[in-house]
C-alpha cells in the first residue's frame, strides 16, 4: 500500500512490518503504469535518485542499490568452489543483479526469469546503472515463471540467486520449502543458492523458519546482511546456500582470488562489497545469533 501526500511518497506496511511507513519526498514522477501482473511506478527522489515501486513496496533506489544488488550476488558466486558459468537469477527485473553477476569473468551465460516484462522496460528507461548489462550477449531474459524454468534445467546451474520482492502476492510461492527444492534440482552438484531473506529487526521468526526449511534442502546455510537504508528496518538479510560439506559461505576458498584479478574500473564499480565485508556480514547480533544458531 502506498500514498500520496504534498510530494511525498510514503510505503505503508503491506503486512510484514506493521505500525511504520517509510516515506520518500518526489521531484517528479518519471512512470506510472500497471501491468498484466502489477502496479509499477517510478520516481524521481529528492536524496535517492530514482526509485523504483512495485505494488507500493520499494523495490530499489539508484542510491542504495548497491548494497542489496552486490551481496545478493557476490556472496554466493564467491562461495562456489569453482568459477561460476552458468546462474540463474529469479526475479529481479531492475537488472541490477546481473549487471553484478558480469563482474566474474568466468560466466558464460546469466538467465533472468523475470515474469513482468514491463518491469524491465521501465528499467531499461528509467534505471540505467542498474539495468546496463540486459543488452550483454551472456544474459537470456526469459518472462516466464521462474520455478517452471527451473524445473526443466534440472543440474545446470552453478548458483541460483532468488532475488524476490517481499513474501506476499506473487512471490509468496518463492519463499516456499517447495521452490527451494526446485532450486536444489537445477543446480550442479556443488551448486549455491541465495535466498533474499528479510530484516532481523522485524522478520526474524520468519527467517528463522526459511532457514529451517533451507537447512532440510540444502544443510549448509548461513545468514549475513547489509545496510539498506530503504528497506524496513534499514537492513536485508541473504541465507546463503550449499550442499557441499566443508564449504563456508563466511569463509569462501575463492573470494581473493576473484577480488585480486579484477581490472581497475571493474573494482571502482564496487560500491559496497569487498572481502573483509563478506566476513563481517555473517556476523550477527547476540539475540539473532542466538534465534538463528549462528554463532
Amino acid at each position: 500500500m502506498n500514498a500520496w501526500q504534498e510530494g511525498w511518497f510514503t510505503e505503508i506496511s503491506n503486512g510484514l512490518w506493521d505500525g511504520e511507513s517509510k516515506n520518500l519526498k518526489v521531484k517528479r514522477v518519471l512512470y506510472h503504469e500497471k501491468s498484466k501482473f502489477q502496479d509499477i511506478l517510478v520516481f524521481e527522489s529528492e536524496s535517492y535518485g530514482n526509485v523504483l515501486v512495485l505494488d507500493g513496496a520499494i523495490q530499489a533506489t539508484e542510491k542504495d542499490e548497491c548494497s542489496y544488488q552486490e551481496m545478493a550476488c557476490h556472496l554466493p558466486l564467491v562461495t562456489l568452489d569453482h568459477e561460476p558459468k552458468r546462474v540463474c537469477i529469479i526475479g529481479g527485473g531492475d537488472g541490477g543483479c546481473v549487471r553484478e553477476v558480469l563482474k566474474h569473468p568466468s560466466v558464460e551465460e546469466v538467465v533472468l526469469c523475470e515474469i513482468d516484462v514491463d518491469v524491465i522496460n521501465a528499467a531499461k528507461q528509467f534505471l540505467p546503472t542498474m539495468s546496463c548489462g540486459l543488452s550483454d550477449p551472456r544474459v537470456k531474459i526469459i518472462n516466464a515463471d521462474g520455478a517452471e524454468y527451473l524445473r526443466q534445467h534440472k543440474k545446470y546451474f552453478d548458483v541460483v540467486i532468488n532475488d524476490c520482492s517481499d513474501p506476499v502476492g506473487l512471490a509468496e510461492f518463492l519463499f516456499s520449502k517447495e521452490f527451494f527444492e526446485t532450486c536444489k534440482e537445477a543446480l550442479v552438484e556443488n551448486g549455491v543458492f541465495s535466498q533474499q531473506s528479510e530484516t532481523l529487526w522485524l522478520h526474524l521468526d520468519l527467517i528463522a523458519q526459511m532457514k529451517e526449511n533451507l537447512e532440510k534442502v540444502f544443510g549448509n546455510v548461513n545468514y549475513a546482511w547489509s545496510s539498506t537504508p530503504t528497506y524496513p528496518g534499514g537492513i536485508l538479510g541473504y541465507l546463503v546456500c550449499q550442499m557441499q560439506s566443508g564449504v563456508d559461505s563466511r569463509e569462501p576458498r575463492r573470494i581473493e582470488s576473484w577480488f585480486n584479478q579484477l581490472d581497475e574500473k571493474t573494482r571502482d564499480s564496487l560500491k559496497y562489497y569487498t572481502p573483509q565485508l563478506h566476513r563481517a556480514a555473517f556476523n550477527l547480533p547476540a539475540f539473532a545469533a542466538k534465534k538463528l544458531n549462528q554463532f
